[in-house]
């Protein structure tokens, strides 16, 4: 169990317990698929998120953060499912992915499946404020993958247009489950939704790094996916602009062609040029806008697992 699990230990087995209860399904198939993408060994840390929101909040009465922790796994889950398919990715978490295995129709559709289940379970909460913070999550969760499948291929992305890819793609629907744990508990929902904006950012931001000189055995997907799908993350951008033009090209033609056929080379050109090091300082300046965020709360081991989570997003290996 990871160390962020450990404070919300009991109320985690019971989002488990619900997810497990919620995948029910008379198609067997739609459970199958639904129960073998859920159970891929991911770390949940949406779910405890919320846990952690509310309960750092002084939630304490009812169950409903149970519920909503469950909820944005299963939006979380069924954009796994989608990103596998318009990816063609062969392995997440360390296990081959659903579409691998069953194909990509019965992938997509039981992703839709997933998302109709979270807004079933939201309508039994039935708070506006809450549905309305995961309808308008989902709608610019959306957005970001249209705009990354656009921008595959694309060797000119900036910065600017990366980090909004970004913020809609990862970092909104950690947001979103921040802002729903202080809704429940009363409190300051504007705090929660910076901290969790800044903590995604810094999440995904470390994500593509790990992309670059991660373990596949630790990680759980292939180094050099990015290049394979012809994603220009933050170091290849960095890289990319500070570079001479042969090494550009280099770094250009993978991007265009979607090949990792030169990726140590790539990766030579994006350390030496200092990609690395640009990328995880960035991830660090988003990681202390969450610390920040987290100045008004009282002090709770809650408080501190937060406090944690925010510096494990630059440092951790995984």
């Amino acid at each position: 169990m990871a160390f962020f699990h450990k404070s919300v230990a009991v109320d985690f087995e019971s989002v488990n317990d619900l997810i497990l209860e919620s995948l029910k399904s008379e198609v067997g198939l739609v459970e199958n698929i639904g129960s073998y993408i859920v159970d891929s060994g991911g770390k949940r840390l949406r779910p405890v998120l919320v846990l952690l929101s509310a309960l750092a909040n002084g939630y304490s009465c009812g169950k409903d953060h149970i519920k909503i922790a469950a909820i944005i796994e299963f939006i979380h889950t069924a954009t796994l499912l989608h990103d596998d398919v318009v990816d063609v990715s062969a392995l997440r978490r360390g296990r081959e992915t659903a579409n691998e295995i069953w194909g990509n129709a019965p992938s997509v559709l039981v992703g839709d499946f997933l998302y109709s289940r979270a807004f079933q379970m939201l309508v039994q909460i039935s708070n506006m404020s809450i549905m309305s913070v995961f309808a308008d999550a989902t709608n610019v969760i959306s957005e970001g993958e249209v705009q990354q499948m656009a921008n595959a291929g694309n060797p000119d992305l900036n910065e600017s247009t990366y980090k909004e890819v970004i913020y809609r793609k990862t970092a909104r629907l950690f947001e979103a489950g921040m802002e729903c744990g202080a809704i429940l508990a009363c409190s300051d929902r504007a705090a929660m939704k910076e901290y969790g904006k800044h903590l995604g950012m810094a999440f995904q931001i470390a994500d593509d790094v790990l992309d670059l000189q991660g373990d596949t055995s630790v990680i759980g997907k292939n180094i050099g996916d990015d290049l394979s799908e012809g994603k220009m993350t933050l170091p290849l951008i960095y890289a990319r602009d500070h570079s001479e033009p042969k090494q550009k090209e280099i770094i250009r033609e993978a991007i265009k062609n979607k090949s990792s056929e030169n990726f140590d080379q790539i990766l030579n050109i994006v350390t030496e040029l200092g990609g690395v090091d640009y990328s995880l300082n960035r991830a660090s300046e988003h990681s202390a806008l969450a610390l920040k965020a987290l100045q008004s709360l009282e002090q709770s081991e809650y408080k501190e697992v937060l406090t944690n989570l925010a510096v494990y997003a630059v440092s951790r290996k995984i």
